[in-house]
């Protein structure tokens, strides 16, 4: 089956533009107090379960996954972009990264104690979101935790350059109330959801939403 067109674009963008990404970006969601916060509710969580390999998809440069890690998780990041697994590599070297989509984790059923997927789901194409939480529902062990962060609203972002670099990036905005009608479709407990305002230059309101998958699954 050919790749989703979405995802080739996905990963030639961040293949392009990642020195310049890590160099403007580097440090910013250690400045987003709610993030944090919700970061460190998932590892508690996580923690308090028993534990269990925890894995970061959509990792990019490799930040939350050290953070998480700093947490006292078992982590390890996947990520679409050669590029930026390769820079996450070098960047935190302590951590393990490998290149892979979410759309297909290779990963054996029921084998996660966490999953998180920070500002990562926002690329995935609306029709393509409900495999992707069906994806995330089969690697996690009963009891298992996800947690996902994204922008909100409606209308997606797209951008034909970035960096002065020729790119196809699409940012979908996504609603808190239609992502937890997806996450009880897919079989999920939404525990807790975080909506705030816009801050620090942003332009949407972010939301955060910690889903558990059942002790009796």
């Amino acid at each position: 089956m050919a790749e989703p067109s979405f995802l080739a674009d996905t990963r030639a963008g961040y293949d392009a533009i990642a020195a310049e990404y890590i160099e403007n970006f580097r440090g910013e969601f250690e400045s987003k107090t709610l993030g944090l916060a919700m970061l460190g509710a998932f590892a508690a969580y996580v923690r308090a379960d028993g534990g269990g390999r925890v894995l970061d998809v959509g990792s990019g440069p490799g930040w939350v996954t050290a953070h998480l890690a700093g947490l006292g998780l078992e982590v390890s990041g996947v990520d679409l972009s050669p590029e930026m697994v390769a820079r996450a590599r070098r960047e935190h070297p302590g951590v393990r990264f490998e290149e892979g989509s979410m759309t297909a984790l290779d990963v054996a059923d029921g084998a996660l104690g966490g999953v998180s997927a920070w500002y990562s789901l926002i690329h995935i194409a609306p029709e393509a979101v409900p495999g992707v939480l069906a994806e995330f529902y089969r690697v996690l062990a009963p009891g298992g935790r996800l947690l996902l962060g994204f922008q909100v609203g409606e209308e997606p972002s797209r951008y034909a350059e970035a960096f002065g670099h020729r790119v196809s990036l699409v940012f979908h905005r996504l609603l808190p109330g239609r992502v937890a009608g997806q996450l009880r479709a897919a079989g999920f407990d939404v525990e807790a959801r975080l909506e705030r305002e816009a801050v620090l230059g942003e332009v949407t309101p972010q939301a955060y939403l910690l889903a558990r998958k059942p002790v009796s699954a």
